[in-house]
């Protein structure tokens, strides 16, 4: 598919697809380019993006998700790099489930919010009380 279908799919824009690729988050598995030159991009691809626009919206950054992709794809992982990975991981997990208190929090004072207001609403409707 061409990159204006890709970025269709992903809610992405042509420029950013275009950066990923640059910086090494697209591979041969994703990318591919005819005698024109065009990149065609494959199927896979859609996935790949989706996840990369989920990793960082839970905080890793490009380098980060740059790094994990590298050493997921190749093979030769060592122990030192696999430790750094999963120090990595457990990091980004401990962070979502901060993310996650504070959410529920927001949401609490929200709702007790919404409540309040409701109840001032339903006040004004039935008028003052005598």
């Amino acid at each position: 598919m061409k990159i204006h279908e890709l970025a269709i799919k992903t809610g992405l824009t042509a420029p950013t697809i275009r950066f990923y690729e640059k910086e090494g988050l697209l591979d041969r598995r994703h990318v591919h380019r005819g005698k024109n030159n065009y990149r065609d991009y494959s199927e896979e691809t859609i996935e790949h993006l989706m996840i990369i626009k989920r990793l960082q919206s839970v905080g890793f950054s490009l380098s980060e998700i740059t790094e994990l992709f590298r050493d997921y794809a190749v093979e030769t992982l060592t122990i030192s790099k696999g430790m750094q990975l999963i120090e990595l991981f457990r990091e980004k997990i401990r962070e979502i489930e901060q993310k996650q208190i504070e959410f529920e929090q927001i949401r609490r004072t929200l709702s007790e919010m919404l409540e309040a207001k409701i109840s001032l609403v339903n006040k004004l409707q039935n008028g003052p009380s005598a």
